[in-house]
């Protein structure tokens, strides 16, 4: 009987050790997100000094995530995420000392979340340019799936609740101790990928480059070198351009008015609102697992996008719905699209951008969403103060198809697609390519 195409990335040994970890990491992270609240909650603070410290990560993800897509180009791969591993657990285990000893103060909560930030934003695109290395193309597109489908369930959903449990049954330091077992699981397990040869330097023609020339280039140029690509690749750059609008209109009104909508239109409280929200992680991890059963698709820039664009139009009703589920109808069909074109996103980095670049992409993609996710939050509110709040949405679910014809248009994505099909050719494209 044949392997499932979403089993298939399991019968490598490599990735079996690195997504065991992986998932154990984010598991991990997902109790770190409330054992964490209930942390600063035990040492007195408030809901200023809980803003603090969740800034602080989130500080140290944007701050680093370029300065980590250079360094998955430069430094292998496993160095960097056993690295990382390595300081997410000696982080961890400091903070449940402390805490366990009576000495934790605010302050090194904080420090704690901005080290755990700096290191999300190493770890990741590492994560994604490693991939390709131990992995054959063709299970690229199941590696991604298989990963967008196992995080929501694990950092969303289980390990929250796990950390729940052990923060009402104990305390907040047994939490954070737990959080400091998963990360030490992870650092073992990867210990046992072996060590791989150093990065790719091929240029984009194909031409070897020297590894000492390239070690010599400072941050500026790397990061001019992946920019440059990214500007000269057409679907590349209006995907990015699409993401960049997307996460502008979309994140805000998703995350700061959507509790409004419940409480006002669907007269629920904050249960209904977590509920509504694990509908739309529900339908993200199946549209991740479905994505990786499949083959990627012959037209993959045209069902990205249109996933992308489609999968939008359903939050324009959500300002008018009145039904409960309805409006989760509407969020499970945003999930699952979205993570479809994710999916298939993450794989055409892999399939498509120089190996000796793909850090430094991932990392663009990345800071992309990162940098304009608190702009998007930060207008929601005052846009609500003057709009009705389903104008807002409506403006939201519109844009963003509208977007993705555009997008779709300007970088002749169909003809793209037509002349690089990755069915049929599984290399990285080259500076020919690039020019397109």
């Amino acid at each position: 009987m044949p392997t499932p195409k979403a089993l298939r990335p399991f019968a490598h040994r490599e990735y079996r050790v690195l997504i065991a970890a992986l998932a154990i990491s984010i598991f991990g992270s997902g109790m770190w997100a409330v054992a964490m609240v209930y942390q600063v909650i035990h040492l007195g603070g408030g809901p200023l000094d809980l803003s603090l410290v969740a800034a602080a990560g989130s500080v140290g993800l944007v701050a680093f995530v370029l300065a980590g897509g250079i360094a998955a180009d430069r430094v292998p791969q496993r160095r960097l995420i056993i690295a990382v591993e390595g300081a997410n657990l000696a982080v961890i285990a400091a903070i449940s000392g402390l805490a366990i000893a009576g000495w934790l103060e605010l302050w090194h909560v904080a420090v704690g979340a901005f080290v755990l930030g700096v290191g999300a934003a190493f770890f990741f695109p590492a994560y994604s340019a490693i991939l390709p290395r131990i992995l054959p193309p063709e299970d690229l597109l199941a590696a991604n799936g298989m990963e967008g489908s196992m995080r929501p369930v694990l950092q969303q959903a289980a390990g929250p609740a796990a950390a729940g449990v052990l923060v009402a049954a104990l305390s907040p330091s047994h939490a954070v101790t737990a959080v400091a077992g998963c990360h030490f699981a992870a650092f073992v397990i990867l210990n046992f990928l072996r060590p791989q040869e150093r990065p790719d330097t091929r240029g984009e023609g194909g031409e070897a480059a020297e590894g000492a020339e390239r070690r010599r280039q400072s941050f500026i140029r790397d990061l001019r070198e992946g920019v440059s690509y990214t500007v000269r690749t057409p679907w590349l750059l209006w995907t990015l351009l699409w993401a960049c609008i997307s996460v502008l209109f979309l994140i805000g009104p998703i995350e700061v008015l959507l509790p409004f909508v419940v409480r006002d239109q669907l007269g629920g409280d904050s249960s209904a609102f977590g509920f509504l929200l694990a509908i739309m992680g529900v339908g993200a991890a199946l549209g991740s697992l479905l994505t990786a059963s499949f083959r990627l698709p012959r037209r993959y820039l045209t069902v990205m996008m249109v996933s992308w664009g489609a999968g939008s139009l359903p939050l324009a009703a959500i300002g008018v719905m009145d039904n409960f589920w309805a409006v989760g109808a509407a969020l499970f069909v945003f999930g699952a699209t979205g993570s479809v074109g994710m999916v298939i996103w993450g794989t055409l980095l892999q399939r498509r951008v120089p190996p000796h670049l793909l850090g430094r992409i991932s990392s663009l993609d990345f800071f992309v969403s990162l940098a304009l996710m608190p702009v998007s939050m930060a207008l929601a509110g005052p846009a609500a103060e003057v709009l009705p709040i389903w104008l807002i949405f409506l403006v939201a679910g519109g844009v963003c198809p509208v977007v993705a014809v555009v997008a779709m248009a300007a970088a002749d994505m169909s003809r793209d697609e037509r002349a690089h099909p990755l069915d049929a050719a599984l290399q990285v494209e080259g500076a020919t390519t690039a020019g397109d």
